[in-house]
């Protein structure tokens, strides 16, 4: 028996800042300069980004106040919808949704550090993913005190990032604001680059992963959520006003190394390198964010299906290294084949989709649970917060399909697969009725005579 050890709001805050603040910030604006032109319509993508981050991040703190234990969407669909609904978005998760992340930020590590003479971009890649992974095998207290101590570090790069960049003179690059902003808007390649900015922003939800670690979830989770999306929309928006203002357009288009384009621009070659070295470090803390969060999934996977039931041993502090190196080993292998791009198009199709099929949850958990439920925290505006949400994620995935459809198709190709190891494990592990997910209960009904509702009655609470 271990000793499950537990954390609070700040720290689950922490996880979320470090998952958002990574590789998409810095890379993905140099992608959405290959279809757009005008600074005004990049800074409406990421307007637009961040309002649909905090919208989703509204509806996961109330599903997860409803539905408070670890596993994220795994978890949830599973008790919203069936339990395959559940086990394809935890396939997704091990398979592109945490791996590829980390796979995506040790590359830009390498990318970053490879100017530096004598260093292989794989093989820092590689040696950052098995160091943090080691890190995170042995304790909460110990990833604890790693993950705030890099997501502090990560908020000071970026806050000085930013200064610098209202500090120093405006670069002459008018011509960054000076086309028509109005047509663009209008053009599918608006949509396609709201597939970039998801991904930069995706993270927000960081937290309802590990919701089973920490202390009071139904009051913190919230907390956690909600501070750290906010946090981050707001610094995003800043960081690529910077860049625009600091950078001209074709200077940047095509690239992924888009912050060590603009540091070079605003402090020389040299200053450019030591910026690179500290983006690394802030690319490490989204490492070790994705590191302790992904794990989970596999974990909660495990408990149910099993196919995968030897990552569900636990070490005595209650740590799945198990789930931890498998996640690790899926990643080295990315590493070793993939591409950037390709990696990012396909695995944000298929994570739009299951977000957006979870705040879709919500409308169906209100109806099953009903409203007044103590201790659950409530969605302001809804429903027009999740109405708003599923018609920007659905407009973004029609547009993908359509344009994008090779990266698309690879994505459900990858659930077709998934739906297999289901039915596999389904047919080779028959589960008993004990292990079928319960339905969430209900609330009870108003009392018309405010009597106490004696104990034997039928109604569930």
């Amino acid at each position: 028996m271990y000793l499950r050890e537990k954390i609070g709001w700040r720290s689950a805050a922490a996880i979320v800042v470090a998952n958002m603040i990574g590789t998409g910030v810095f890379t993905t604006l140099g992608l959405q300069l290959e279809y757009l032109s005008n600074g005004w319509t990049i800074m409406l993508l990421w307007a637009i980004g961040g309002l649909a981050a905090w919208f989703g991040a509204l509806t996961y703190a109330e599903i997860g106040s409803r539905l408070p234990s670890s596993g994220g969407e795994y978890h949830f669909l599973s008790r919203i919808y069936h339990p395959l609904v559940g086990y394809l978005s935890g396939w997704v998760s091990l398979t592109v949704g945490f791996a590829a992340s980390i796979a995506l930020a040790a590359m830009a590590i390498g990318n970053y550090l490879s100017s530096f003479e004598g260093w292989s971009g794989k093989g820092v890649a590689v040696a950052a993913i098995l160091l943090i992974s080691a890190i995170h095998s042995f304790s909460i207290r110990q990833s604890s005190f790693f993950q705030n101590g890099l997501t502090l570090l990560k908020l000071a790069l970026v806050a000085g990032m930013i200064a610098a960049g209202f500090m120093l003179p405006q670069g002459t690059h008018e011509q960054n604001w000076s086309n028509s902003w109005q047509e663009e808007i209008f053009h599918p390649a608006f949509a396609i680059s709201l597939i970039y900015v998801g991904y930069a922003f995706s993270g927000w939800n960081a937290a309802v992963y590990i919701t089973g670690e920490i202390e009071n979830p139904r009051r913190n989770l919230p907390r956690a959520l909600l501070s750290g999306t906010l946090l981050v929309c707001l610094l995003f928006i800043l960081v690529q006003w910077v860049f625009l203002r600091q950078a001209p357009v074709d200077l940047l288009r095509g690239k992924v190394e888009v912050a060590q384009i603009v540091a070079s621009t605003m402090f020389g070659e040299a200053g450019g390198q030591v910026v690179s070295l500290l983006i690394a470090a802030l690319l490490v803390a989204s490492i070790s964010a994705m590191i302790w969060v992904g794990p989970r999934v596999t974990r909660a996977m495990a408990d149910e299906h099993r196919i995968w039931h030897f990552f569900a041993q636990d070490n005595r502090l209650g740590i799945p290294v198990r789930a931890i190196w498998l996640q690790t080993g899926i990643s080295l292998f990315l590493v070793a084949t993939s591409s950037f791009e390709q990696v990012l198009l396909y695995s944000g199709f298929v994570l739009q989709l299951f977000t957006t099929i979870t705040v879709a949850g919500l409308f169906i958990l209100r109806r099953r649970q009903g409203k007044n439920i103590p201790g659950v925290y409530l969605s302001p505006a809804y429903p027009w917060v999740q109405i708003i949400f599923l018609a920007f994620s659905g407009w973004m995935l029609i547009y993908l399909l359509i344009d994008k459809p090779y990266e698309s198709l690879l994505g459900l190709l990858n659930l077709f697969f998934g739906a297999l190891s289901y039915l596999w494990n389904a047919y080779r592990f028959p589960p008993s009725p004990a292990q079928l997910p319960q339905e969430e209960p209900s609330p009870a009904p108003p009392n018309p005579n405010n009597r106490a509702i004696p104990s034997s009655s039928t109604t569930k609470s």
